[in-house]
């Protein structure tokens, strides 16, 4: 199955967000930090939202991370789109046919956590995040 859904970036506030979002809407969250996956290239950052994702009984899903310091964040145009799932052809094509006028940011290619992850920006100047997860990762 392919997922579609907003992802938002905070500077250093991801966390507080994503829990008022769950105070609100209710649901389930995971929030992994940069520290875990030893991605912190500032010691002082490594507690910052990596990813956190909060999924409602209702079938909602809003993710949401920290921009870590360094990289460009403009509050206002701080949302992108996250495509998800564990079909291989699926993803790689939507990947191709986003990148095909557009500009590669994060190659997509195995991340830390197991799957295969990209970032690119499309000919719109739309972000857009991809994640290829589960068992077609791994081969």
């Amino acid at each position: 199955m392919t997922t579609l859904n907003p992802y938002l970036n905070f500077r250093g506030t991801a966390r507080e967000a994503i829990t008022f979002y769950q105070s609100v809407l209710g649901g389930e969250l995971t929030l992994s930090t940069f520290g875990e996956f030893q991605m912190a290239q500032d010691p002082s950052q490594a507690d910052l939202v990596m990813h956190s994702q909060l999924t409602t009984d209702g079938g909602l899903v809003l993710m949401a991370s920290d921009t870590p310091d360094g990289m460009d964040l403009t509050v206002g145009s701080n949302v992108s789109i996250s495509l998800s799932g564990d079909d291989e052809a699926e993803i790689r094509g939507y990947w191709d046919g986003i990148t095909a006028d557009g500009q590669v940011t994060v190659p997509f290619e195995q991340a830390p956590w197991g799957d295969y992850f990209g970032m690119a920006v499309d000919r719109f100047g739309i972000n857009w995040l991809f994640n290829l997860t589960g068992a077609a990762a791994q081969g």
